[in-house]
């Protein structure tokens, strides 16, 4: 059945209007320039971590509006093109608006996504942390396919990921590794992927050749902002100082730097060897341990009000993603159905079909009625 180009665009033009609307291009261009005016700052430098935050936003709102622009550019040539081909009727032409009109329906679609977004949080970077559970070495191995999946999705959108800390396993994989990505609604894309995921497969590392399942963690938190004043009370903190270790237990630097902060009232620990000072270590396990508490705060209170409705539930933690590596190649989402017979592309950072179903499927629980 040939397509029906005019209602189709017209069809885009509606949609894309409304998420304009949201998005708001005018706000994201103020934005913009307030940016290069701190950009631009000579002493910009001086404060690194402050320079490269105000450098990656720029980069991410210049990215934001180009996005925006261009997808009505696009439309505008698609109707060109179409116009062109049907006047000299041109199969081949036609052909090629097909697919060009394909693309932008799933562009439109990523944009949408972006606009479901609200909540309180959602605009920050976020620091994610994979723990390995049950399985053994299977586990282990695991969760460091996780992080590199992870690592591989930042990496695909250009978006800035640091690993802070990794507690190497003895056999295959990490016990667990905390990152950073720093980048405008990374905490509301990624905190989607937290709960439990299980993997499926003939294990590597046993000689019956079973299958063997196993259990890895994902926690993800909005990272905090100075702004933000969590006021943490030197005398509710133990501090541990070590060597930075890697794999095998090989040391990587000869100096206590590594540093360890366990929150004695709530007992969060959290540990930061990635930077090559104390000091440094020091200040970034701060800022992940005030995050982790801000977040813990408002869950306590998103709690009491639960039970004050008489309506508590477990959201997270549950299993939420299978991966079978075996017979069937499947990855599936238990929450919204998505699935994907292609779990190589999966673990290589092919997880944004997954991510977008999960940001609708959060907006739907978000708006359905309370029984």
């Amino acid at each position: 059945m040939a397509t029906d180009f005019p209602v189709e665009i017209a069809e885009l033009r509606n949609t894309f209007s409304q998420i304009e609307a949201v998005l708001d291009p005018t706000k994201i261009a103020a934005r913009v320039a307030e940016l290069e005016q701190q950009a631009a700052a000579p002493d910009l430098w001086d404060d690194q971590d402050n320079a490269q935050a105000v450098t990656s936003a720029l980069s991410a709102a210049n990215h934001e509006l180009a996005r925006i622009k261009g997808f009505e550019r696009r439309l505008e040539d698609l109707e060109v093109l179409v116009e062109m081909a049907q006047e000299a009727d041109d199969a081949d032409t036609l052909a090629e608006a097909d697919v060009e009109l394909a693309s932008l329906r799933k562009d439109l679609a990523a944009m949408e996504v972006r606009t479901l977004m609200a909540g309180e949080w959602d605009e920050r970077s976020a620091v994610v942390t994979i723990r390995s559970g049950a399985g053994g070495d299977d586990a282990t191995d695991f969760a460091e396919m996780l992080l590199r999946m992870y690592l591989r999705w930042a990496e695909r959108h250009k978006y800035p990921a640091k690993v802070l800390d990794t507690s190497y396993a003895e056999g295959a994989g990490i016990k667990s590794a905390t990152f950073e990505v720093t980048a405008p609604y990374a905490y509301g894309t990624l905190s989607v992927e937290a709960g439990t995921h299980r993997l499926a497969r003939i294990s590597p590392f046993g000689s019956a050749d079973k299958r063997q399942t196993s259990f890895a963690a994902v926690e993800v938190i909005p990272l905090i902002e100075q702004t933000d004043h969590i006021e943490v009370p030197e005398s509710e903190i133990k501090v541990d100082v070590f060597r930075s270790s890697g794999p095998g237990g090989q040391s990587v630097n000869t100096t206590d730097s590594a540093v360890r902060l366990t929150h004695l009232p709530t007992g969060i620990v959290v540990s930061m060897q990635d930077e090559k000072s104390q000091i440094q270590n020091r200040a970034a396990a701060m800022r992940v341990l005030q995050s982790r508490l801000l977040l813990l705060k408002k869950e306590q209170e998103a709690a009491q009000k639960k039970e004050l409705a008489g309506d508590i539930k477990a959201s997270w933690g549950d299993q939420m993603r299978s991966y079978f590596l075996y017979g069937q190649q499947l990855v599936k989402d238990l929450r919204t159905g998505q699935e994907s017979g292609n779990p190589d592309r999966v673990f290589d950072g092919e997880i944004d079909d997954f991510i977008d179903a999960g940001i609708r499927w959060r907006r739907a629980q978000q708006d359905a009625p309370e029984e």
